[in-house]
This record gives structure tokens, C-alpha cells and sequence, in this order.
């Protein structure tokens, strides 16, 4: 009888498990945010290379790729600045100074309110704000299957035992 219940108290705790773990730990992760960005007259998209300090990266090399094709190089200014023009409407990836994202550009009349005027790529990161590696385990008690498990647990695990401890004792 002993051995049943260690079975039926592992099949419970086997379950719970499973149920703590959402299937988003699974996928794979993004490694950068699309920002929206509105382009000015003519399709320039503008932007700016600074250092982690916000200090500007003058004449590093900024390409401007869409999916697998580079559609051009820019050298930033004394201010870190660079443009591309001629661009319409699309999602570019964006690369300076070991720092990338993936930006939406948008035409100045379409662009969505929160659409920034220009890109901001700091040197040796990639654009994704509010992206953290340990996210996922900070916010798993707010998942409603986690804290469903977790209920379910405290509450067949004392049944299951109470059960156990009755059958043995007769």
C-alpha cells in the first residue's frame, strides 16, 4: 500500500510539474522589439549610435538590411548620426557598432502615435527594450495555469494522503 501511495503522490506531483511549466519556456526567443519608426520626406530614415554612457559613436558603419539583402551602408557623424533615403514603407533590421534591432518604418501620415522620429541603436546591444533572460521566471506565479497548478496541488495532495492513511489503517 505504501508503494501506491508513493506512486499516486509522484503521478500528483508529476502533473503539477507540468502544468508549472508553460509552453512559452519551450519557444524560442525573440532576440530583439520591432520599434515603429515614422521616416521623413522623401523615405529618410534617420538615427543616432551611442555608447551605453549615451556617448555618440562617430564614423562606425551602419547597414540597413531588409530580410537577407543589404539595401545599404552608412558612416555615422561627429554626433553619432546616420540617414538612409529612399526607403518606403517596411520592416528593416538595423546594425551599428555591434548593436541591431528591427525597426517598422512608417510613413509620417500612417505612422501609429507611438511611432519614434528616429532609430536609437546603442553600441553592443541589441534594440530590445524591456526584454530580460530572466523574465519568464520572475513573472511565473502571474500565469493563471501556474497558480492553478499550484492550487490544485494543495488541495488533492492532503486528499489523496488523507485517503491513503484511511485505506492502510483498515
Amino acid at each position: 500500500m505504501k508503494s501506491a501511495m508513493r506512486i499516486q503522490v509522484a503521478a500528483v506531483w508529476l502533473a503539477t510539474v507540468g502544468l508549472c511549466i508553460p509552453q512559452v519556456a519551450f519557444a524560442a526567443q525573440p532576440s530583439a522589439t520591432v520599434a515603429d519608426v515614422s521616416l521623413h520626406s522623401g523615405g529618410v530614415l534617420v538615427g543616432q549610435v551611442v555608447t551605453p554612457e549615451s556617448a555618440a559613436v562617430t564614423g562606425t558603419t551602419v547597414t540597413l538590411s531588409s530580410g537577407e539583402k543589404l539595401l545599404g551602408e552608412s558612416k555615422t557623424d561627429k554626433n553619432g548620426y546616420f540617414a538612409f533615403s529612399g526607403l518606403n514603407t517596411g520592416v528593416y533590421q538595423v546594425a551599428a557598432a555591434e548593436g541591431r534591432g528591427t525597426v517598422r518604418a512608417w510613413d509620417q501620415p500612417t505612422a501609429p502615435p507611438a511611432a519614434q522620429p528616429g532609430v536609437l541603436v546603442v553600441a553592443g546591444q541589441d534594440m530590445a527594450r524591456g526584454q530580460s533572460p530572466i523574465s519568464g521566471f520572475r513573472n511565473l506565479l502571474a500565469n493563471p495555469v501556474v497558480l492553478t497548478g499550484i492550487v490544485a496541488t494543495a488541495i488533492v495532495l492532503p486528499i489523496t494522503l488523507s485517503q491513503d492513511n484511511s485505506s492502510s489503517g483498515n
